[in-house]
């Protein structure tokens, strides 16, 4: 099983692409979406939302086409600094989540908590010290950002959660429903 990993944000977004085949895990790809760019630097950021919001479902839809996951595994929102950054930040999961939809994924959430707690054992660990405990179970790995390694680690922590006897966890948004979410999208499209 293909697993993609995607931490979620409105100027640079992390994804992690994974291969569970049993008990062992490989890594495909890892990167960052960088939202922001240097033209968007004297622009009002509200006005450049639209356009890396298209970015983003663009992007993230190049990446499903090129490494064919059959799941998405994304970080639920669990605080932001302000209420600003809170609704930039959902809006941001909209689209990762519409985008998932519309590939017919099977798209399962976890809180940053879970996530290093079934990586690290620790709920409460640092970005560095999850980077550094994927290094330890998935050999080397060059993260250009934070974003990039926090994506691996929701993806592995969906691929640990598949184990058996680990308490499957139970997708937010199953695939049958995600059919009815693009349905949405392409009524929309219309």
């Amino acid at each position: 099983m293909i697993i993609l990993g995607v931490d979620p944000g409105s100027r640079l977004l992390g994804y992690g692409c994974i291969e569970k085949n049993g008990n062992h895990f490989r890594v495909i790809a890892h990167g960052t979406i960088h939202l922001f760019h240097k033209e968007y630097k004297n622009i009002p950021v509200d006005e450049t939302t639209p356009s890396r919001l298209k970015e983003i479902h663009e992007k993230l839809s190049e990446v499903i086409k090129k490494y064919k996951p059959q799941a998405m595994a994304v970080e639920k929102v669990f605080f932001a600094k302000n209420a600003v950054s809170a609704l930039k930040l959902g809006q941001a999961r909209g689209v990762v989540l519409l985008t998932g939809a519309l590939h017919d994924l099977e798209i399962h959430e976890y809180s940053a908590t879970e996530v290093k707690g079934m990586v690290t054992g620790y709920g409460r660990s640092g970005k560095e010290q999850v980077a550094k405990t994927l290094q330890m179970i998935l050999g080397q790995q060059d993260f250009d950002t934070l974003d990039s390694s926090d994506a691996l680690a929701i993806a592995l922590a969906h691929g640990l959660a598949l184990r058996p006897g680990a308490g499957q966890k139970k997708s937010k948004i199953p695939a049958k429903k995600s059919r009815s979410l693009k349905s949405l999208a392409e009524s929309l499209k219309r």
